[in-house]
């Protein structure tokens, strides 16, 4: 039997969430979803459907969704889903997880990751993060839960952009980039996803591409983050001062170009890149280490690797202190041979990062 793909919805509180689950089960075209919602939050699907006092319950929607709230552990929710499935009581094509808004995603992933039990019935695809447009710079600048949800992110959807100036919006992706340039960021209408745009996103799985920004890569010591934004830049002194009280160096020491990123997050992302293979007992040893010391910090990472010893390539990528490592396709014939690594994680040590990976080179 193929494994079930799992979507975690994650986000804001007030961002949208309930909207978009709602549109998503509505909607489903034929698929049967069922959707576990881990602990309550202020929005629930639907009271009047959903009893608060059990440990778990299971409700039959209208369209033969299902949507079950757990307050227990999810693993075993997800192994009893399971087994109802093989039995033919539940039908259900996919799940999807909406974790509350102050929820760390990172150990809802982790159950199935390295669970076997479990990472033998699911497959996660992606983890979609909704950020609140017009609410974004309190909540990023307030709340590091808010912070960390985008740098988990493998899909991030803006909503409420209508209620914000083009220049705000703008403002706000560029912000997000630099925490998390792994995820592709679109402003969304909730009334109009498109499902297409919600399932089957393969964000997670362990494949050859490592979607980076390229404007991201550009900025080789992300020092000229301006090079797109010089011919605007007036437009923005007019929301600089929101960020006054939170800001370590004023904008304008920046020549008014500060707004984008003088709120220095301490959600950050660095790629580091190398055209000399790997020596991969090195490279074993020191993920081991700093996985080890950084791994709570340590939110997603992800690299494409030349590894001394095959011709294939090596995919590796992580959440938190659990790392999976694959081969993937062979190098191409005259493919330039090189490795690609993007870790996103809150106040990493870059320079130990880069020196301890440099290090790791045959």
């Amino acid at each position: 039997m193929s494994l079930i793909p799992v979507t975690i919805l994650t986000g804001f509180l007030g961002s949208g969430k309930t909207t978009l689950l709602k549109r998503v089960l509505t909607e489903a075209h034929g698929q049967k979803i069922a959707v576990i919602e881990n602990e309550f939050g202020e929005e629930n699907i639907d009271n009047d459907i959903l009893v608060t006092d059990s440990k778990e319950q299971i409700v039959q929607m209208s369209n033969g969704c299902i949507c079950c709230t757990i307050r227990e552990d999810l693993r075993e929710t997800l192994q009893d889903l399971a087994a109802k499935r093989r039995k033919g009581e539940l039908a259900f094509d996919r799940i999807v997880i909406e974790t509350t808004g102050v929820a760390d995603p990172g150990p809802v992933a982790q159950t199935f990751f390295m669970d076997e039990e479990i990472a033998e019935s699911y497959l996660i695809d992606s983890i979609i993060t909704l950020v609140d447009a017009k609410h974004a710079a309190q909540q990023l600048n307030d709340r590091q839960e808010a912070r960390r949800q985008v740098g988990f992110a493998d899909q991030i959807f803006l909503s409420k952009t209508d209620l914000v100036t083009a220049a705000e919006t703008d403002a706000l992706i560029h912000r997000l980039k630099h925490m998390n340039p792994r995820a592709p960021i679109k402003a969304v209408h909730f009334g109009e996803v498109s499902i297409a745009e919600v399932l089957d996103l393969r964000g997670f799985n362990l494949n050859a591409k490592l979607d980076i920004d390229p404007d991201f890569l550009k900025e080789e010591g992300g020092h000229d983050h301006d090079h797109d934004h010089h011919d605007h830049g007036h437009e923005h002194h007019d929301h600089d001062h929101e960020h006054g009280e939170h800001c370590d160096h004023p904008s304008h020491q920046h020549g008014g170009h500060g707004h984008h990123h003088h709120h220095d997050d301490d959600v950050k992302s660095f790629v580091y890149r190398a055209e000399r293979p790997f020596d991969p007992a090195k490279l074993e040893d020191f993920l081991g280490a700093i996985v080890n010391i950084y791994g709570p910090r340590m939110l997603r990472y992800k690299g494409v690797l030349d590894m001394k010893g095959t011709e294939r390539k090596v995919i590796f990528q992580g959440v938190h202190q659990l790392m999976g490592s694959d081969l993937g396709p062979q190098w191409a014939e005259g493919e330039k041979r090189m490795s690609k690594m993007v870790f996103i994680g809150i106040d990493l040590p870059k320079d130990i990062f880069m020196q301890g990976l440099e290090q790791c080179l045959v």
